[in-house]
């Protein structure tokens, strides 16, 4: 009787246990679905969740590469969500990053969280420390900006942290050794800036370190105690100027676009895993490593566009799996290997701008004496030349001695030959009329309808407007003289149908750049005289103005062979590379921001209204605008005759000037933000700034570049994001005219200097806003 109680007790017992179980179970599945249904919410809908529903069992649910959720004993352990990377847009304005990580806190047993490509911006709140049992977090290709929140350390079993392609600065946190499991660290194509900490040294269990595309600057950390990295990706920074020390058990070695200048290490050949090696444009010095064609797994090796020197030699080894090699623009002599050039249709192989001998592919070298006088220029002991480290220094001394006289007496020869053949020269000259403003020179001579033409360029070449001398044509000879007949060290770049670019250097000492297109044999000098007068006006403050002209002819007719076009030579490099590179140490300031836009515009407005007719659709870049030596910027690339297949130069096309408004906008983007902007993400920056327009003072100051953050007033802030959202709407008409552009980037020049105490100008415009002209955000 009492085991059948007992029995009966404990089956009651069972029951209950089990009843409370489930019901457990189902309220642990019912808060889970809950709160992924609100991520579901918070995320605006997107298509890839269009599945889930209050129906869905998320524990049993089909895994995709773009979305998969994983469970451990019905418990969410890893949610993964993948949107489509080349459309993504930001999230809604009413989007609150706090309430999307307050709402992932509620699955506390998360340890992989990868949210890619789904539009998700603000700062990381703190709150991300609540989910402690993190190990991996992904989140790139959003729109995430601010810093590395200071709760992370509190994940102490991270993983792996990807956060690339978002818009992240400031400095990185000193406490990285708080995460001793770490084994990928991907920071690249953000805004992070100044040194790496120390504590980077620490992370010995470092497989991937990936900061690719930030502006980090000075000495990389030792690394050498990371004995499982294996790959190092520094590429696009300002790091150097020592080479890093690194264990050699690296696969890939990224350290492209840096300031690194030291020699490369010794110990080359012991780097048996290294598949990928990129060191190029650098300024490394020294002999290059003989045994890195030779390394058992190399099959990418670039050292392009460095000091590196020595010599090669026919019987060098190489890998056999080497796919990629670029020696260009280097100090290297010898003769190619033949390891190299027996396959070079499988492979691709550039070795131009070196001084190698006898080579046949149409890349051209220096002299011999070039890469011996550049390598002594730099320290650099040629290879040829180290059992010679003995020579007394006044032997050395003599033989330099010597050397300089020497180049005077030939310097002293070459002018005297130059001297007779320019008086011949002028001799010919003056046998011509006195009366023309314009002879076209060519070494096959001149047609008599070509200098019955050159009166139809007439009061333009007297025109020496923004301080330059009058347009006059150049003869070849002036320009072949002007670029050492076109030597290497003269290319500035530029190909295809706007023509190679080259530095000169004229007789009286000035600088230019000079702008070569070749023509096909149908071209008659006749053809282009209708461009000369217009070409010749494109003269302003804000243009890269043009100096004159050459045509250069084929020898047996007067067909043109080559069109040479002149102009000035602005030295500071372009405004991009003051705004979005690494090379400088100093970017520009907001108020210098501000009047590189007001030049810009300027020069848009020159274009449109004062060249008759008006000239449009010129394609603007930020990579086209330069700097003087004021920072005084220069449209430099614009749509001149000659150098466009389709010029538009015809105002009855109501819509040109507004394409014009449309990249000025984007270039307005791209100082705000301190960040090159590519066309795919320009609509969804926009709604970034629109919103951002619309909310506060810190949100606005949260999103821009982080090196004017604190140096702008929010009002000279503000008018300026107007200008850029109002630039880049869709519909032409409703874009601002280049004139409303104008007038609201003086009114923010004029509310920001007010507000740093600077005098302002007589003749400015008053600070108060005119409603005919002041944008207002809708």
């Amino acid at each position: 009787m009492e085991n059948k109680l007992y029995s009966k007790v404990l089956l009651v017992l069972v029951t209950i246990f089990l009843s409370t179980s489930y019901t457990n179970q189902l309220q642990l599945q019912s808060s889970q679905t809950h709160t992924l249904l609100r991520i579901k919410r918070l995320l605006n809908f997107p298509s890839i969740l269009s599945t889930w529903n209050s129906n869905t069992d998320f524990c049993n649910t089909d895994s995709k590469a773009s979305l998969t959720v994983v469970c451990y004993e019905e418990t969410i352990t890893q949610l993964h969500i993948v949107g489509e990377t080349a459309t993504t847009k930001l999230l809604p304005k009413n989007f609150s990053i706090d309430s999307f990580f307050a709402t992932l806190s509620r699955i506390p047993s998360l340890k992989v969280l990868t949210l890619v490509s789904l539009g998700l911006w603000g700062p990381i709140p703190g709150k991300i420390a609540s989910l402690s049992s993190l190990e991996i977090v992904n989140m790139s290709s959003n729109f995430l900006y601010g810093t590395i929140p200071q709760e992370l350390p509190l994940l102490s079993n991270l993983q792996a942290l990807d956060l690339d392609h978002n818009m992240f600065d400031g400095h990185l946190p000193d406490w990285l050794d708080s995460f001793p499991l770490l084994t990928v660290l991907n920071l690249k194509q953000n805004l992070f800036n100044g040194s790496l900490p120390d504590s980077l040294s620490s992370l010995t269990n470092m497989r991937v370190l990936s900061l690719s595309g930030n502006r980090f600057n000075g000495s990389v950390p030792d690394l050498s105690r990371l004995v499982n990295l294996q790959v190092l990706e520094l590429d696009d920074n300002g790091f150097g100027p020592n080479f890093p020390r690194i264990c050699n058990k690296l696969v890939t070695c990224v350290l492209r676009n840096n300031k690194f200048r030291s020699s490369l290490p010794d110990n080359m050949s012991s780097y048996y895993q290294l598949e990928r090696f990129d060191i190029s444009d650098n300024a490394f010095v020294g002999p290059i490593q003989l045994e890195l064609f030779s390394l058992p797994s190399i099959t990418y090796l670039n050292i392009s566009r460095n000091k590196l020197s020595g010599m090669l030699f026919e019987n060098l080894s190489c890998n056999s799996v080497l796919e990629e090699v670029d020696l260009s623009s280097n100090l290297l002599s010898g003769k190619l290997p033949k390891c190299l050039v027996s396959n070079f249709n499988d492979r691709s192989f550039l070795y131009g701008g070196n001084c190698f001998e006898e080579t046949n592919q149409n890349q051209n070298q220096h002299e011999q004496s070039f890469c011996h006088t550049e390598a002594i220029a730099v320290g650099i002991v040629p290879n040829e030349r180290k059992k010679h480290k003995r020579v007394s220094k006044t032997v050395l001394s003599f033989g330099i001695v010597g050397g300089i006289f020497g180049g005077f007496a030939l310097v002293a020869l070459v002018f005297s030959i130059i001297r007779r053949r320019k008086g011949k020269s002028m001799m010919m000259m003056m046998k011509n009329s006195q009366t023309k403003l314009i002879s076209e020179n060519a070494a096959s001579g001149y047609t008599s309808k070509l200098i019955t033409d050159a009166g139809y360029v007439s009061k333009t070449m007297n025109f020496g407007s923004v301080g330059l001398p009058p347009y006059r044509a150049f003869s070849l000879e002036e320009i072949m003289a002007a670029t050492n007949n076109f030597d290497t060290t003269s290319f500035m770049g530029g190909e295809g149908s706007q023509g190679q670019m080259n530095r000169g250097q004229l007789k009286e000492g000035s600088l230019v750049a000079i702008r070569s297109v070749k023509l096909t044999k149908s071209y008659k000098t006749k053809d282009f005289m209708q461009h000369i007068e217009m070409i010749s006006k494109f003269r302003h403050h804000h243009l890269v103005s043009v100096l004159g002209h050459c045509f250069e002819y084929y020898l047996d007719d007067a067909n043109v062979r080559r069109i040479f076009i002149v102009f000035e030579y602005v030295p500071n490099g372009s405004l991009k590379s003051w705004i979005s590179d690494r090379h400088y140490r100093k970017s520009l300031t907001w108020t210098q921001r501000i009047a590189a836009a007001t030049g810009v515009a300027k020069g848009i407005q020159f274009l449109h209204t004062e060249i008759v007719p008006g000239v449009y659709s010129n394609n603007l870049k930020i990579t086209d605008v330069l700097l003087d030596q004021n920072f005084v910027a220069k449209i430099s690339s614009y749509n001149m005759p000659l150098l466009s297949k389709s010029p538009s130069f015809n105002k009855s096309v109501k819509s040109e000037d507004k394409s014009d408004i449309y990249d000025f906008g984007v270039m307005l983007m791209e100082l705000i933000l301190g960040r090159t902007i590519k066309s795919r993400n320009v609509e969804t920056l926009k709604d970034l700034l629109q919103a951002s327009i619309i909310s506060d003072d810190e949100a606005r100051r949260s999103i821009i570049d982080s090196s004017i953050r604190n140096a702008c007033l929010d009002e000279s802030l503000k008018t300026m994001m107007e200008i850029c959202v109002r630039c880049l709407v869709k519909e032409m008409e409703d874009r601002p005219s280049i004139e409303d552009v104008l007038w609201n980037l003086q009114f923010a020049s004029q509310v920001q200097d007010a507000w740093r105490g600077d005098s302002l100008s007589s003749d400015s415009s008053p600070l108060s806003p005119l409603p005919s002209r002041r944008m207002n955000f809708h």
